[in-house]
């Protein structure tokens, strides 16, 4: 049975105080739920989030991380660091990574195999922008950066990947796929994994959706069939608005 998660990335927001008042209000505030829980803060307040969660269900992920083990990489995280913090999950592949650092499938598909290297779960977003699903090319892209990525996996190893699907014309424009929308490119996800490493794998496989979702339509769009549940941006940085979103799956 695969897991609902509600996940918040909380990008490049937060100082340490702000990060330290928004997890103690959260913890406060968190709602009975069999869903898993996760905040990424940003890297410098990492260690202290862990620590401020280790007595609750919410669980610290990154918002990145290198694909080397060490190295001349000025500016960057590795994996090892990461774990030794108690880091477990990473995002990766998110569209402003992609978009703004110029992250390309292949060196996305090193990250992930360094991940996975040290037993950490990862968080791999996909998504459209707006010219490609006006030119209803929305499924070829989506279709060619799974299997560019992570096409190359064992199918054991996707038990420790989930997806978000993101439509990059939803992200931060408030603008929202509808639930049919999102429901349509799910399955269509679930299908292409489905083809490649047969049903059971596809259904085991938690795909979130991260485009805009917030209190008023995660209800909506969490009720779908392929929907697991969401990855969270503006929203997550407010509690109420994000235990809402917790409440809605």
């Amino acid at each position: 049975m695969r897991k609902k998660i509600v996940a918040g990335n909380w990008k490049m927001n937060n100082d340490l105080v702000q990060s330290e008042a928004l997890i103690a209000e959260l913890l406060t505030k968190l709602p009975q739920t069999t869903a898993e829980v996760m905040i990424a803060p940003t890297f410098v307040n990492l260690a202290t989030a862990v620590q401020k969660t280790k007595a609750s269900k919410v669980e610290v992920i990154a918002q990145n991380m290198h694909f080397a083990e060490n190295g001349a990489y000025t500016g960057e995280i590795s994996a090892q660091m990461l774990a030794s913090i108690g880091v477990k999950t990473t995002i990766l592949g998110h569209s402003e990574r992609r978009e703004y650092f110029n992250e390309t499938d292949e060196a996305l598909t090193k990250k992930v195999d360094t991940a996975l290297k040290h037993k950490m779960r990862v968080v791999f977003c996909i998504g459209e922008k707006l010219a490609e699903r006006k030119a209803n090319k929305h499924f070829d892209v989506v279709k060619e950066q799974i299997e560019k990525a992570l096409f190359h996996l064992s199918a054991q190893a996707w038990q420790s990947v989930i997806l978000a699907y993101e439509p990059v014309w939803a992200i931060g424009t408030g603008e929202t796929a509808t639930p049919e929308q999102a429901q349509e490119m799910h399955a269509f996800i679930r299908k292409i994994i489905a083809d490649k490493y047969g049903n059971e794998v596809a259904q085991n496989v938690s795909i979130l959706y991260g485009g805009s979702a917030n209190p008023k339509n995660a209800k909506d769009i969490f009720a779908q069939k392929d929907v697991d549940g969401g990855l969270i941006g503006g929203a997550s940085l407010k509690a109420d608005d994000f235990v809402a979103v917790i409440s809605a799956i």
